[in-house]
């Protein structure tokens, strides 16, 4: 089980801004498929779990009488309140919490969808499945919603920036902000497993693209916003790191920019009757 896996704390501290800024948005097909898949009324509650600055949240908002955006990070929360009262009267009605997904209390039945955007790994899944049991009503979703990093991808550009990060990692020792269990505890008991013993059946996964080209400001900015490399490890090294990462991925830009088709993903569990 992983309830004794512990990250560390404030991993986004210092992110909120890149985050919002370079963090890609999930493909306008994929938020209409979840919609038609979770079929919601149009009367209920969205609950949007480690929310970040509400990737998920607002584009879903319209669908929903009100959303409850929650995250342990306040940065990430802050950013969420002056993006709602940014919109005004018409826009999104967001209720956002600074907590951490394990600690919300919610009455049984309290929303008609649950969404998690890339963080379902960093929380205590069981607690978060046995509670979101409750929170949903028999026939209601739980969506683990999935964003792939340009580093991850095939393309020898991509390769490069994947060595390059792990040079950086290793030269500032960031390692250690990841627990060494996390992708044991996973491959042990897989989401979909554990889902479907706390009453939450995987229904399918859907997958989309999205094409996209990165400048090399776009892609530190990227790099800002994760919990391994955040402004708080780089702290004096940025300009250095900036510097890095343009001579490794210059020779593959053109014009300026590096082209990829993005993944994104999404993974739908219904709460059984």
């Amino acid at each position: 089980m992983d309830n004794d896996i512990e990250f560390t704390s404030d991993l986004y501290r210092g992110t909120a801004a890149y985050y919002d800024r370079y963090r890609l948005p999930y493909p306008d097909a994929m938020i209409a498929d979840l919609i038609g898949r979770a079929a919601p009324s149009g009367r209920g509650r969205l609950l949007d779990l480690a929310c970040g600055t509400g990737q998920l949240a607002f584009p879903l908002a319209p669908w929903f009488a009100g959303v409850w955006a929650v995250d342990s990070e306040p940065d990430m929360i802050d950013m969420v309140r002056a993006k709602a009262a940014a919109a005004g009267p018409g826009g999104a009605r967001i209720q956002a919490a600074a907590l951490k997904a394990e600690e919300l209390r919610a009455e049984p039945g309290s929303f008609e969808l649950i969404v998690i955007g890339n963080a379902f790994h960093r929380l205590k899944r069981e607690q978060v499945a046995r509670r979101a049991y409750d929170w949903l009503p028999p026939g209601c979703c739980l969506a683990l919603c999935w964003s792939f990093m340009p580093w991850n991808g095939l393309q020898e550009w991509q390769g490069a920036f994947d060595a390059l990060l792990r040079r950086w990692k290793t030269a500032l020792d960031a390692g250690s902000r990841i627990p060494a269990r996390l992708d044991q505890a996973r491959r042990e008991l897989p989401d979909a497993e554990l889902l479907f013993e706390y009453g939450l059946e995987m229904v399918g996964r859907y997958e989309f693209t999205a094409e996209h080209s990165w400048t090399m400001s776009d892609l530190a900015g990227l790099i800002r916003s994760t919990s391994f490399l955040p402004p708080s490890v780089l702290a004096e090294h940025g300009a250095a790191f900036d510097a890095d990462l343009a001579a490794a991925l210059g020779p593959y830009a053109v014009d300026g920019r590096l082209a990829e088709t993005v993944q994104f993903a999404y993974e739908l569990a219904r709460r059984r009757g």
